[in-house]
């Protein structure tokens, strides 16, 4: 009976010993695996255009980081590395990225890339905004004839472009409260509209606000690339047009930064620096260069070497 017993004890502690390291192990392989993993959160436009998934392949290949996308409006992405739930940051609204380094969330910021805004519309433009140079004056054009504009309506920095050439038209505006949802926390902010049912705000991304323009024959405004890689797929998912471009207000530059590890020291800051050196080096800057479609240029590099 002392034997079994004996036996017993031996089996059991043999069996809490292995336990124990496969506990050790894992530990250890979730460790690795978060440095092997960056979480990147960008705007739907570098996601729709297809931009990343030509990129990011090389830059596995040569660190063995795997980069995790979370694609939103630059509001929603920036909040979501406020929260500590990004390590690193790709976005276009300069003013906005500014602020947030400044009051500590991000670190190492650089110029990344810039392309430029467009206003679409359908061929027939019911609202005569073809040969406009201005913004401002299309948008009026638009609100005088009461046409469909498709608003993305997501404090995005296309949205937030869109609301700085409505507040310039003179036109009464109306302001409301729009609550969002970005990895399960919620955000809510003021927005500035022109009132009317012609008016649609759909509160989602680039290509979703492109799609829904087409289908109802409306007015957006979207950024070159992204409009770029809908109207040139085969087959073609829009064909709505370029009714407006080429203003200097229309200029959309992208910038990229880590999100501070002193505010959240559990982010991959190290595969974080990794990304800001690879992204902005000369041979990702000539890969950002030669990214076309059929020919056409979605984005221009810009990064400036330290």
């Amino acid at each position: 009976m002392t034997r079994n017993l004996q036996s017993f004890d031996v089996r059991w502690i043999t069996c809490q010993v292995l336990a124990l390291l496969l506990v050790m192990a894992g530990t250890s392989c979730s460790v690795r695996g978060a440095d092997d993993l960056l979480t990147l959160a960008t705007t739907t436009s570098t996601e729709n255009s297809g931009l990343l998934a030509y990129l990011h392949p090389d830059f596995q290949r040569q660190t063995g980081i795997r980069v995790k996308v979370v694609a939103k409006g630059t509001g929603a992405s920036l909040q979501l590395a406020r929260d500590g739930n990004a390590d690193v940051v790709l976005v276009h609204d300069r003013e906005r990225e500014d602020k947030f380094v400044a009051d500590g969330h991000g670190v190492l910021r650089r110029d990344v890339m810039y392309n430029d805004f467009v206003i679409l519309g359908p061929a027939t433009d019911p609202a005569r905004v073809q040969g406009t140079q201005d913004p401002v004056d299309a948008f009026r054009r638009i609100a005088s004839a009461r046409q469909p504009f498709v608003s993305r309506g997501d404090q995005s920095g296309t949205h937030l472009c869109e609301q700085r050439f409505w507040q310039r038209t003179g036109l009464t505006l109306q302001t409301e409260r729009v609550t969002a949802f970005a990895e399960g926390e919620e955000t809510t902010s003021e927005v500035v509209r022109p009132s009317g049912d012609w008016y649609w705000s759909i509160g989602q991304g680039m290509g979703k606000a492109i799609g829904v323009a087409n289908e109802k024959r409306a007015y957006t405004l979207a950024d070159r690339g992204t409009y770029y890689a809908y109207a040139l797929a085969e087959p073609s998912r829009t064909d709505l047009q370029i009714l407006c471009e080429r203003h200097p207000s229309l200029h959309n530059p992208y910038g990229v930064f880590a999100v501070n590890p002193r505010r959240h020291p559990h982010v991959n800051f190290a595969g974080a620096k990794k990304y800001i050196e690879w992204i902005t080096s000369p041979l990702v800057q000539k890969m950002i260069a030669d990214y076309r479609l059929q020919g056409r240029v979605l984005f221009h590099p810009s990064a400036h070497q330290p």
